[in-house]
């Protein structure tokens, strides 16, 4: 299946239009026009009469928000849901090690394809992913899920990730799945000359990261970044994800994972640390002074015990704040929608009901997001000149019906999405995906998930 751009102008109108926008811009109702892929007018009532649309979309009795942005992911894990459903990080860790050992370009493919297609039915536009696992026998699984991402037609950011700590090392992983840094290092270096695109309306953009410091060394930490700056691209990595990592950085390092991984460098403005439960008010000082950027990743964070994030003192502290489903495996349901409404309950669980507000959660599943990944001058909010990505909801059904405020629909309600348009073409219609047949993915999957058991209990 496939889907181009719509013909010349495109206006929807009749909507309800949450901007995004620094200024909380909102229209009862509204209209965004968009042409060639990008924002060309955003207001109240009707769309301008002239120039004439090429199509025109009636809105009524929806919500239109910029297309939300998934912060950090694994896709591959996919194939492993269900697993370990009643661990903690570590030992959820343990169990699905060995049985990640057996992913290959095939599994990576079927599960990439299937989480970026159920991502897209759930209001996702763009996507991060952090890929830090390569067996020897595995093929390119960068490519594997690349090419899923050009076939489900999501702008995609992914980090080519790593890991080198093995468990002979003192490390958390089997020595299995673990590289050479010499191999990481030329490796990572070569996707980012094949793949990234730096342009403006770029659907593909590379991102060094190395997996977390209870599985990467600091010799890798500070070369990764070194490499990232001289080839002007951005840095993730997960941070202070448990109390079992602060132990562990404290017991290793003589220090907590934020000051380990600011003596390597790894503090700035193209930075961005997945979760961040366990700081102290002077890591979150000195992660805004610096500019680094929080995927929040509640749902995960919930599955596995791992805490409550302090989003609320991030947010005022001023530390770029985005949302991110995190991998299949940790967190089943993987709907980027659901993560609005976890984020909010999750900041009230630990901060009291003026934590976050409902405008707050969507900020941060869009011009946060955008921010996180480098892309806040060309995502996150409907501005005039910025690219069309962009979510339409449906407000006047069950989820909805009653509630006078459409944005409390969107975050406490989670309604169904109707449309979403990535640089103007759409790739979902009346609810459906459009460039790829939703059984045919399931089924892909759920091979994919059966090998690597089988492959598992060889």
């Amino acid at each position: 299946m496939g889907s181009g751009p719509l013909s010349g102008r495109v206006a929807i109108e009749g909507c309800h239009v949450a901007c995004c926008d620094a200024a909380g811009t909102e229209f009862a109702d509204g209209h965004v026009v968009f042409e060639a892929g990008r924002i060309v007018a955003v207001g109240p009532g009707p769309a301008p009469a002239e120039p004439r649309p090429g199509e025109l979309i009636d809105g009524h009795g929806c919500l239109l928000t910029p297309g939300l942005v998934n912060a950090h992911h694994h896709l591959y894990q996919w194939a492993t849901r269900g697993v370990s459903q009643n661990e903690t990080l570590f030992g959820w860790l343990t169990t699905l090690y060995p049985i990640w050992a057996g992913i290959d370009e095939e599994i990576t493919h079927a599960a990439a394809a299937a989480n970026l297609g159920w991502l897209a039915l759930t209001g996702a536009t763009t996507s991060s992913d952090h890929h830090y696992l390569f067996p020897t026998r595995g093929g390119d699984l960068l490519e594997a899920e690349i090419t899923a991402a050009q076939r489900i037609g999501l702008r995609f950011q992914p980090a080519r990730g790593s890991m080198d700590l093995g468990q002979s090392d003192g490390g958390l992983p089997p020595d299995s799945v673990v590289q050479d840094r010499d191999i990481i290092m030329t490796a990572t270096e070569a996707a980012i000359d094949r793949w990234h695109d730096p342009s403006e309306d770029s659907l593909l953009r590379i991102v060094v990261g190395p997996c977390s410091p209870f599985s990467v060394t600091g010799e890798l930490m500070r070369e990764a970044a070194e490499l990232a700056r001289r080839k002007g691209v951005r840095l993730h990595t997960h941070l202070a994800e448990t109390l079992d990592e602060h132990d562990f950085c404290r017991e290793r390092f003589g220090c907590t994972p934020a000051q380990y991984v600011e003596g390597l460098g790894w503090l700035g403005d193209d930075v961005w640390m997945a979760h961040c439960v366990h700081l102290s008010d002077e890591a979150i000082g000195r992660l805004a002074q610096t500019g680094t950027g929080v995927a929040h990743c509640p749902t995960s964070n919930g599955r596995l015990g791992a805490g409550h994030a302090p989003v609320n003192q991030l947010l005022r502290g001023g530390v770029p704040v985005g949302l991110g489903v995190d991998g299949a495996a940790s967190n089943e349901s993987g709907r980027m929608i659901d993560e609005l409404h976890q984020a909010m309950l999750v900041a009230r669980l630990r901060d009291g009901p003026m934590a976050l507000n409902a405008r707050e959660s969507l900020q941060i599943a869009t011009a946060g997001g955008a921010r996180c990944l480098g892309r806040d001058g060309e995502l996150g909010s409907l501005e005039a000149g910025k690219l069309a990505d962009l979510a339409l909801w449906r407000i006047d059904g069950l989820a909805g019906a009653g509630i006078e405020d459409p944005v409390c629909t969107l975050v406490f309600g989670a309604p169904s999405l109707d449309r979403l348009f990535v640089g103007g073409r759409p790739i979902v219609a009346e609810g459906h995906l459009l460039t790829a047949d939703e059984t045919t993915l399931a089924r892909e999957a759920e091979r994919a998930a059966a090998e690597l058991q089988t492959r598992a209990a060889a």
